[in-house]
Order: C-alpha cells, then structure tokens, then sequence
C-alpha cells in the first residue's frame, strides 16, 4: 500500500471526514509504519504520542500532519484524548502491534458508509511470534475481540492505568467478519514481561482507590480465570501456549494484589 498524508487545507476541502483512524504509542519505531500503511482506507490518521524519545514522530509524519504530543500515566485519559483528537464521524481505534486486513477494511469502509448502529466489535487473530493462537485469551490478558469501530461521543474510557473501562451510548452492532492481526508477544519472555508490567500499573490503580482486596479472593480468582480460559475459551487448543495465557490471566489478579499489599506495607 502507498503511504498516504492528509494536509490540514486538504481535509479541509474534504469538507466532511467519514472516518478517522486513532492510535495512541509509545516509543514504537519498530511497528508503527507496519501499522499506520494498512490504514490508508481511513479519511484521516491521527498519533498520538505519549513521551516518545525514539524515532516515532519522524515514522508518523511521513502518514499523517494529525500528530499530538503529551505525557499520560493513565492510559484512559490518553485514548480518550486520542478520540477527542479525531474529526471523523466514525473512529477506528488500533494499537501499534496491530495490523489491518484487507477484508476488515472493506468492512469498515461499508458500515461507515450504511450503519444505523454506533458501535461495533471487531474479532482478533493473536499472535505469539509468528504462530496464530487463537484461543484462550481474555480474563484481562489478552483479547478475542474489541470495541474498535465507534461513533464519535459513543465511547469513553475510564480512568485506569492498565484495560481501562468503559462507557457507552447508543446501539450495538454485530460483530463484524473481518479480522485485525495482532502481533501480541514475540515469545514467552514476552507473555511473562507483559504480565509483570500490567499487574505493576493495575497495582497502582488499586492502591490509588483504596480497594485492594483480600489474598483469598485473589486466590479463588485464579482458578476461576484459569478454568474460563483454559476450558470455556477453549485454550486447551492451543497445547502450551493455552496453558500459559491461563496461568498468566489467573496470575494476573493476584500478582496485582500482593505487589499493592507491598507498597501499602
């Protein structure tokens, strides 16, 4: 695909912007460009960048002159300036290590042409390396699917560092066919550094609100993520890679919980 770059005279004249694609980064030279040339189907590509030192901004500007620049710790705050940032009528919301396919861009392109609807989930093929291990993830660690297509002023994002919540107006659609590539981890030590930096920001917000839970319920929480995603989302499929992505969703909860019981020690 060609790289493409919107002018401000140039989406002015556009008069009307159907559809903004949105992606919030962070020091992300590696995947940004691999990303951001499969959205070229978007009117409009607007970065954000959160306290990048690398070359990201120079990656994004040879896509988009739609570039904003700040420093976020809590990571609802940043995506929902993301979204402020958009002038789109419909937002398409993607992440660095994502990628577009053809099939799901054509999608887009025709509910945002024809939908009566105002927010749509889009199914998620993840990868670990180059394997596809399609089953198995969810209970806060990883994702089957997401509400990435959107109105705008249709979805607001909670005030938490790590999977903040969110909230909604107006009608759901189906889940679209199309798929987004997701290229989560590159391998295990991967898997097991995510884990370590999601449950050190989810401690902070529990710290923060004052909730931290006991260790018993965090305990039963394991078996119950475990068991969800290893059996009812049929992780088992996936031979080691399911029995990891159960191990470290169960963890997930837990390891929070003790690393915020240690800084209120």
């Amino acid at each position: 695909m060609k790289e493409l770059k919107l002018s401000g005279n140039e989406r002015e004249a556009s008069l009307v912007i159907k559809l903004s694609a949105v992606i919030s980064v962070h020091n992300e030279e590696n995947k940004l460009a691999a990303c951001l040339k499969r959205l070229v189907f978007a009117n409009e590509i607007v970065v954000v960048l959160d306290r990048c030192t690398d070359g990201t901004r120079a990656i994004a500007e040879k896509f988009t002159d739609q570039i904003i620049e700040g420093a976020w710790e809590i990571e609802g705050d940043r995506r929902n300036a993301a979204i402020k940032a958009c002038h789109g009528e419909w937002i398409f919301e993607i992440d660095a290590d994502e990628h577009v396919t053809d099939e799901l861009a054509r999608e887009i392109r025709t509910i945002t042409d024809n939908s009566e609807f105002d927010w749509y989930e889009i199914p998620v093929d993840n990868y670990i390396g180059e394997r596809l291990v399609r089953y198995g993830w969810g209970a806060s660690y990883g994702k089957a699917a997401y509400p990435g297509l959107f109105r705008k002023n249709s979805k607001i994002w909670g005030r938490q560092r790590v999977h903040p919540s969110l909230s909604w107006q107006g009608k759901k659609g189906p889940m679209l066919v199309g798929r987004i590539n997701h290229y989560v981890d590159r391998d295990i030590s991967d898997m097991i550094k995510r884990l370590d930096a999601y449950s050190t920001a989810r401690a902070k917000d529990l710290v923060e609100n004052g909730d931290i839970g006991s260790t018993v319920n965090n305990l039963r929480r394991f078996f119950s993520r475990f068991i969800k995603c290893y059996f009812f989302r049929k992780g088992y499929k996936e031979g080691v890679y399911g029995l990891l992505i159960a191990i470290c969703a169960g963890l997930y909860p837990l390891i929070s919980h003790i690393k915020a019981k240690v800084e209120l020690t």
